[in-house]
């Protein structure tokens, strides 16, 4: 799964070499309707992990109707960078982190406890500003996800609130409640129900190989100046648990040659296919990219 993920970025850079997307361009103005400041309750009990058979259990929580906004984060960082949780350093943001367990794995990626970036300031696609004293969100991109933050930004976030990111077994059990279906909406996947490669949403634009982010929650069964969604919610009332971006999960899985963590999913730059909810990709936890985010749960 990584090495498709890596081999369609690399293609779509790419295209888009041949045809530069502006990524600064102005973008449609939506109001979902969706609250992101609002949780979903998942019961304890048994649900399928995998594909089909395998079976987990999970106690109950509560976990984010929709990805992190923009907003939401920029709020964050002006108050952590107040109260010196953060600081600035160069063109970052750092946090700290407590490190990993190191194995000595052959290959494997040392995380030792200290600051480490939770976003970048100078990336191209980074939707939050800094003007040196305070932090704000590229206009018309408040109410989209939160990207180009590393797995340590989406972890700092939630620790910073009392929260954690899920663990893959939680956020499967959210986005599929306790049958095998393979869409948080169930057993098909059509062009309205999500953000993903080539589905043509308001916020694509084939002509320059570029794609854009919608607002959390764009899925819902509205429609947005003629262009009609149908309602893509998961059992338990989440949106976006399938495209838009890849979502980082909380799972520390140290393997021989990495020390990535998982992200579930899959995004606006990504097939279809790689939407079903047993579709796993990974990363270290330095990497950053305009087409993965994160939720909470609690």
């Amino acid at each position: 799964m990584k090495r498709l993920f890596f081999t369609l970025s690399l293609l779509t850079a790419l295209l888009a070499s041949c045809a530069p997307v502006d990524l600064n361009a102005p973008i449609p103005a939506f109001d979902t309707g969706i609250d992101p400041t609002s949780w979903a309750q998942v019961p304890a009990g048994e649900f399928y992990f995998g594909q089909h058979e395998d079976i987990e259990t999970t106690d109950a929580y509560e976990i984010m109707i929709t990805d992190v906004t923009a907003q939401q984060y920029a709020d964050f960082l002006n108050a952590a960078l107040t109260d010196g949780t953060l600081k600035i350093e160069g063109d970052s943001v750092l946090g700290y982190y407590p490190g990993d367990p190191f194995h000595g794995v052959k290959h494997e990626l040392e995380i030792k406890a200290g600051d480490w970036q939770y976003i970048p300031l100078n990336d191209p696609a980074q939707r939050i500003e800094f003007d040196g004293t305070s932090f704000t969100v590229q206009p018309g991109y408040e109410n989209h996800p939160m990207t180009s933050v590393t797995w340590f930004g989406a972890w700092g976030y939630c620790e910073y609130y009392d929260y954690r990111l899920p663990t893959e077994a939680e956020w499967v059990k959210a986005a599929r409640g306790e049958d095998e279906r393979p869409f948080p909406w169930g057993d098909e996947i059509l062009r309205e129900n999500a953000n993903f490669y080539s589905s043509r949403d308001p916020f694509e634009d084939m002509s320059s190989f570029g794609s854009r982010t919608s607002p959390v929650g764009f899925y819902n069964g509205n429609a947005y100046d003629g262009y009609q969604t149908l309602d893509s919610a998961s059992p338990y009332g989440l949106y976006d648990m399938a495209g838009n971006v890849w979502q980082w999960v909380g799972d520390v899985q140290p393997q021989e040659g990495f020390s990535d963590r998982f992200m579930k999913g899959g995004s606006k730059d990504t097939y279809d296919m790689d939407l079903r909810i047993w579709v796993r990709n990974s990363a270290p936890p330095m990497y950053f990219s305009p087409g993965v985010g994160f939720r909470c749960v609690r």
